[in-house]
């Protein structure tokens, strides 16, 4: 803690954070915003069930049957850039409640289709809203303290996993008996559910905090103070990020504890949007911000990548095709729970960069023999082991994007960041169903695998590890 120049005693979110430990406050909104994570998990993969039936309904060719996916990836990047810049300008309630609405309203309107023009229409306005989701991960991010952030950040994207396993049920039970109609509407509901409770959440103190509104932010840490019972330093929460390390070098530090007076160097006061956008722009973030791209546009060509895959070598399986479908999505699902496992375990260990590096370079050897004909059992454990280490790539993802940015470009970076990586979902299918109906899966693999590589070596040149360390 330190004094302002009234000599005030103040201390940073993170200190307050760190005082106040990870308790009943943190674990009620690990609750909520998870349950958002699965709403918006179930809404992603409800498409894997949908497509064939609406195929048979109306009649539509193969190539139509796909565009239903298409048109949601195609709203998400813009979503996630309107998510990300909104969130940083006017609040990450209000990023939540826009992908919260704009996800759930319209994906409930979906069931009532009359026509499949309407229902694609309607398909780009939720992928509006989905992707603008990262700012639930973000969000929670800002109220957990410095010290297990990373752990945390890898169990709360179990809540991702755990709704495609819920959809996979779901649809199991409505699809054969009252069809995709129902589950529409039903894989909407918890969408509602959170926008009932959502006046309960608070407010970001970070964002307060860098807007300015010190007070507001200083009733939200008493709040927390109050619900877990811990004491707040005794002074006055600050915007002001404190260096205790006598031996600083900016050539380190600087892309994490980039302070708005710094911010102000760079952009333009004039206009905070302005600053929002230029912020990551700027000649501190530029290698962290191309690097993370990269990786971000890796790990989301691989994930999916590997679904087809693994799609291929399941179909010639003697199940009957109405529930090999659920069955191979359950299955896969639960093959990501060891690889957010051992994130958690490693984040906060030792550090992002080479846990993120080293998930990905795994995932890489695990697929290199997939370039040679395998025995199909082998086949599919190495699949399997491909995609726990990819998921698990994502678990630090979402723990080391937003912690690249300050509080008053955070959402926008991830949001560009994210936006990269949808353009990589839709490269994957394109690539690899091209090249699989070629019988080309050394090919597909060979592609996965140059890309992954390049995302590792990535890793390695971020230029600051931020476990344990304060984020403004």
């Amino acid at each position: 803690m330190a004094g302002d120049a009234s000599g005030t005693e103040t201390y940073t979110t993170d200190e307050a954070l760190s005082r106040l430990g990870f308790g009943r406050f943190q674990a009620l909104l690990l609750g909520f915003l998870g349950t958002g994570w699965v709403a918006e998990a179930m809404e992603v993969m409800l498409l894997s069930f949908v497509g064939p039936s609406v195929k048979e309904e109306w009649g539509v060719s193969g190539g139509a049957e796909g565009l239903i996916t298409s048109v949601v990836f195609a709203g998400m990047l813009i979503g996630a850039c309107v998510g990300g810049l909104g969130s940083d300008r006017y609040g990450r309630r209000a990023g939540f409640l826009f992908t919260a609405i704009v996800s759930g309203v319209p994906g409930f309107i979906c069931a009532f289709s009359p026509n499949y023009a309407t229902l694609l229409a309607l398909r780009f306005v939720v992928g509006l809203g989905l992707g603008g989701s990262h700012v639930l991960p973000t969000w929670f991010l800002e109220f957990v303290p410095a010290e297990n952030r990373g752990s945390w950040i890898a169990a709360f994207t179990c809540f991702w996993t755990l709704g495609t396993i819920l959809e996979a049920l779901l649809a199991w039970a409505i699809m054969p008996i009252l069809g995709w109609r129902w589950l529409l509407a039903l894989s909407s509901t918890p969408c509602f559910i959170l926008l009932i409770f959502s006046s309960v959440v608070p407010e970001s103190p970070r964002y307060l905090c860098s807007r300015g509104k010190i007070s507001e932010a200083m009733l939200v840490l008493e709040r927390i103070a109050r619900m877990n019972n811990r004491p707040l330093p005794p002074g006055t929460v600050t915007s002001e990020p404190k260096r205790t390390d006598d031996n600083y070098d900016p050539s380190v530090t600087t892309v994490l504890l980039m302070t708005e007076d710094r911010l102000d160097e760079d952009t333009s006061t004039k206009s905070n949007r302005k600053n929002t956008f230029q912020a990551f722009w700027s000649r501190d973030l530029i290698r962290s911000t191309l690097l993370l791209w990269l990786v971000h546009f890796a790990s989301y060509f691989a994930y999916y990548g590997l679904v087809y895959l693994i799609s291929e070598l399941s179909s010639v399986k003697s199940q009957p095709k109405d529930s090999s479908l659920y069955i191979n999505v359950l299955v896969t699902s639960f093959a990501e729970f060891p690889g957010l496992l051992l994130a958690a375990i490693l984040i906060d260990r030792i550090g992002r960069r080479v846990t993120l590096g080293g998930m990905i370079l795994l995932c890489c050897a695990f697929l290199a023999p997939l370039a040679t004909q395998l025995r199909e059992g082998l086949s599919i454990i190495l699949l399997f082991c491909a995609r726990t280490c990819v998921m698990g790539a994502f678990a630090v993802l979402h723990v080391y994007s937003p912690e690249i940015y300050p509080t008053s470009c955070r959402n926008t970076g991830v949001g560009f960041a994210s936006v990269i990586g949808r353009i990589g979902t839709i490269v994957a299918p394109l690539t690899t169903t091209a090249l699989l109906e070629n019988h080309r899966q050394k090919e597909v693999v060979l592609v996965m695998d140059l890309t992954l590589f390049l995302a590792g070596v990535a890793c390695a040149l971020f230029p600051l590890e931020t476990k344990g360390r304060e984020i403004h």
